[in-house]
């Protein structure tokens, strides 16, 4: 069965259309199975009935012509049940109705199984035989297993406009397809599919003898070179989009193919006798495998920069001279298996109106920058066939993380007037950049923003950000083959400190650990997600410790604008250890004649023990920060980049609220403030729940700054309080999510908050 099951999977793969396919399948169905009849019903929406599309052992006339309502027959009762039917005498069983237009009374046997894809009911394709029996098990697995690639043949085909008409008519109707994936910029864009591909694929070079090593290095030295022009250009085209801090990526990815970096580890290959692309598909492999593996998203997805640099290269050295030039429409919706930043930068910004990208996340270099410039994005868009919608009319919502093929003129209808809404949007919040959030009955809330060393916090400072409420201090730890030096994270330090004096920086203390070791610091564990990680790390080896802190603290010399935070805290016992360290630190910079005032220092409230020592932990540091991603995940024991259950990562969950609201509770009766640097602060629902349960300060992804800080303005303190008792009355999380929705749009917001991810 298994042999047959891939030669009609084959066969169905080289169909010219769908048609072709399922005509492949009943006919081999019926034959592998040597049974009678196969036949395949495809439920169609719009009439909301079974049509019979394809049969072997029916009456071909039939095909096009008969259908079934949902409660009708057996057909109908696999559909309503999602599951298989096995009967030997279906003619007796109470659901069996009769079509006498299909020639089907001989038949008694009947064995149907749903057609389902990622929970959409599809079809159902049905087998039928004379002799009264029941189909074995084997039999049913079959066509079970049938069904399951059928339903991503169906899936395809609509997603490329590639699909049958139901019911057959003289004139075809255009069938729009959703596809769903993760947001990764928000907004909507309207446009024609752009399919763009790398230039060489690294995963097919061997491993091969050098004839002669000097003449690999120095073909390798020129495609090293060449990559080097490709990015700076690439960087050039984009730098009147992006602000210097966004900018820096490209002096990050120059970093990479320095001659001390990547370079050498390639040329040092070379020498141990691999030619040219072997030691660099090497390098790059052993790169790309130490990012996969680490638990920070943002720092797991730098694994696509390290392959979009290798890819670069081995196009040079197999003799492409240059990026190719295309030719994009006027309104370019960018699509590839894996989106780069130097992808992006390939298109005229006036002419892109969306990205699409099957790999990747939010946390993707490219998603980052995508937010910087306001262009609507889709990542992770597993299940489409993205080679095939080259040309096609796409529909990209950055929202909710859909995109739709071949839309209908009421969709698109839809959509263009959310884009104009976006649009008119926009200027109005232009205009709140200087003023403050403060509720209508005068309760004022600071907003900070988050950023690393490509800032997630794009335009920060112009879109009204009071402060900097987390900063990752590991990103520059991750672009090296060695741990900086003091004077090295002193000057990274000191950009930040004096781009945002005299508002306050607040930098987490080194994060890494567990799976998110360093190169030239490797750690392996069992169980990264618990193991030895952030403060841990720190604690364990002061001398790192040390020297960062000593570092923030110099760079803070005449602005005293630093705040420090430390991650992953589980208990007093490390906050004191802590402090002593910074303490420390602290002196041996005024002893080096510095005249530095002592900085405030907080702890991360990330994990539940933390939760349960708010008065503890609050009274021995000047504030404490809650980190509501990672607590959502460890409250909830998901991991919300696992596609699996990811929709199990509800940031309203009534478990997590109930923790927030202790949170804030207690901070308060002891006097410390608190605040959250988490996406559930930049979410206008979000904040509105969290000023009202008391939070001192929130820190979000700048672009989400002006619409929370629109929502908080335009509502009171005194009605965000009435809706949080409200919702804590509730006990799911998606009655929270919609009681939040109903509430912010009968107050006059739907246009700030926009649609709702579902």
């Amino acid at each position: 069965m298994l042999d047959i099951l891939r030669r009609i999977v084959q066969e169905v793969s080289s169909a010219t259309d769908i048609s072709d396919a399922l005509k492949v399948v009943v006919a081999r169905i019926r034959e592998a199975m040597r049974t009678e009849v196969c036949s395949v019903y495809l439920y169609d929406p719009e009439s909301q009935r079974y049509v019979l599309m394809a049969t072997e052992g029916l009456k071909q006339e039939a095909v096009g012509r008969v259908s079934l309502s949902p409660s009708q027959g057996l057909v109908g009762l696999v559909g309503s049940r999602e599951e298989p039917i096995n009967v030997d005498n279906a003619p007796e069983h109470p659901k069996f109705y009769f079509l006498s237009e299909t020639g089907e009374d001989p038949f008694l046997s009947f064995l149907g199984v749903p057609i389902i894809h990622h929970k959409r009911l599809m079809g159902v394709m049905v087998v039928q035989q004379r002799d009264s029996r029941q189909f074995d098990q084997s039999e049913e697995a079959f066509l079970v297993t049938m069904s399951a690639q059928l339903a991503g043949v169906i899936a395809h085909a609509e997603a490329t406009g590639n699909i049958l008409e139901i019911p057959p008519s003289a004139e075809k109707k255009k069938k729009r397809t959703r596809f769903a994936g993760a947001p990764g910029s928000p907004g909507v864009g309207l446009g024609q599919a752009f399919v763009i591909s790398p230039a060489a694929d690294l995963s097919g070079v061997v491993d091969k003898p050098a004839d002669s090593i000097e003449e690999e290095i120095e073909r390798f030295e020129e495609a090293l070179e060449a990559a080097r022009r490709e990015i700076r250009i690439l960087g050039k085209k984009l730098s009147s989009e992006l602000n210097p801090e966004e900018m820096a990526l490209f002096d990050v990815y120059l970093n990479m193919l320095d001659d001390q970096a990547l370079g050498a580890e390639v040329r040092a290959r070379i020498v141990d006798g691999n030619w040219a692309q072997g030691a660099l598909r090497q390098v790059v492999m052993q790169y790309v495998g130490h990012f996969q593996m680490m638990e920070d998203v943002y720092l797991r997805e730098r694994a696509t920069d390290i392959i979009d640099l290798g890819t670069r290269i081995l196009a040079h050295l197999q003799g492409h001279d240059a990026a190719p030039e295309y030719e994009f429409p006027q309104d370019t919706i960018l699509v590839s298996e894996e989106l780069t930043p130097a992808m992006l930068g390939e298109v005229p910004a006036d002419k892109l109106r969306g990205l699409v990208s099957v790999k990747g996340s939010s946390n993707s270099h490219v998603a980052i920058l995508a937010r910087a410039m306001g262009i609507p994005t889709v990542m992770g868009v597993v299940d489409v066939p993205y080679a095939q919608l080259h040309g096609l009319e796409l529909i990209v919502d950055g929202y909710r993380g859909h995109i739709y093929s071949s839309p209908t003129d009421e969709l698109r209808e839809q959509y263009q007037s959310i884009y104009d809404e976006e649009q008119a949007l926009q200027e109005d919040l232009e205009g709140l950049r200087n003023m403050p959030a403060e509720t209508t009955d005068g309760h004022r809330i600071p907003l900070w923003v988050n950023t690393g060393l490509i800032t997630d916090a794009v335009r920060s400072l112009e879109r009204g950000a009071e402060g900097v409420g987390l900063y990752r201090t590991e990103v520059p730890f991750m672009m090296k083959d060695r741990f900086p030096s003091e004077v090295e994270q002193q000057q990274i330090y000191r950009q930040q400190l004096e781009t945002f004096a005299p508002n306050p920086v607040t930098m987490r203390t080194l994060d890494v650990g567990g799976d998110k070791a360093l190169t030239y610091f490797p750690i392996n564990e069992a169980n990264p997600f618990l193991g030895w990680r952030g403060i841990r790390v720190t604690l364990d080896h002061p001398e790192i410790f040390l020297l960062q802190v000593r570092a923030m603290i110099k760079a803070s010399d005449g602005l005293n604008n630093l705040r420090i935070m430390l991650p992953m805290i589980t208990s007093v016992g490390e906050v004191d250890d802590a402090l002593h360290l910074v303490y420390r630190a602290h002196a041996e910079v005024l002893e080096e004649g510095y005249e530095v005032d002592m900085p405030q220092v907080g702890v991360m409230i990330e994990v539940p023990a933390a939760v349960y020592q708010i008065r503890e932990l609050g009274s021995r540091v000047d504030f404490l920060s809650v980190g509501s991603n990672d607590l959502t995940q460890y409250l909830l024991a998901v991991d919300r980049n696992n596609p699996r259950v990811a929709d199990l990562y509800q940031a309203f969950h009534p478990a997590v609220l109930s923790a927030l609201k202790m949170i804030a509770d207690t901070a308060r009766e002891i006097g410390c403030p608190a605040s959250v640097c988490g996406e559930l602060a930049g979410n206008p629902l979000g904040a509105v729940l969290l000023m009202a349960m008391g939070y001192d300060m929130l820190s979000m992804n700048a672009t989400n700054l002006p619409k929370v800080k629109s929502v908080l303005r335009g509502v009171s303190h005194a009605w965000a309080e009435e809706l949080l008792q409200e919702v804590m009355k509730l006990e799911s999380a998606q009655v929270i999510a919609s009681t939040l929705q109903l509430s912010l749009e009968q107050a006059g917001f739907a246009r700030i908050i926009g649609p709702v991810r579902t």
